[in-house]
């Protein structure tokens, strides 16, 4: 009788951790998703606010932190190619696109002459990030992406640079 009843302790005992460790996962994956629902409404934001500053002179007037002088039409596109580019990060951030994709899509935005000139117009703002950042890390893919870019000598440049491995 002993035994029997030192096993039904042991059998409890596993049970509790099994049900805690469900619990703990659900957690987790609960927890996961408000963080991709909280990315996704700051995201929608982010892009709302562009859109009024693309739309109005005024409003557009109030992002110009660049270092020279930039025409408004310029920061109109500016303005533009950041909307791209931010929403290139918010899918890889949400799993919609994994860190190659993002690459290959970066790659390709780097080839139209506006999107390059914000990226180097932008520098400075970059700089201001924390340097172990998430947004950081991927700020200096895309550097050293456009550098490679901007150093090669083939016209295939669906080949050049490094993807990050996953």
């Amino acid at each position: 009788m002993a035994t029997q009843k030192l096993w039904i302790r042991g059998a409890g005992s596993a049970v509790i951790a099994g049900l805690g460790f469900a619990l703990g996962k659900f957690t987790l994956r609960t927890a996961h998703k408000h963080r991709q629902a909280a990315l996704t409404q700051q995201h929608r934001l982010h892009f709302d606010l562009l859109c009024k500053a693309m739309d109005d002179t005024t409003l557009a007037a109030v992002l110009d932190t660049y270092d020279e002088d930039v025409p408004l039409e310029k920061q109109r596109q500016f303005l533009f190619a950041n909307a791209l580019y931010i929403n290139a990060l918010h899918a890889h951030r949400i799993g919609a696109m994994n860190i190659e994709e993002l690459y290959g899509h970066l790659r390709v935005m780097c080839q139209n002459e506006i999107f390059r000139d914000y990226w180097e117009a932008t520098r400075h703002h970059r700089a201001s990030l924390h340097g172990t950042s998430k947004e950081a890390e991927l700020g200096r893919m895309m550097d050293r992406l456009a550098r490679d870019l901007a150093e090669t000598d083939t016209d295939e440049w669906w080949v050049v640079g490094e993807p990050p491995a996953r």
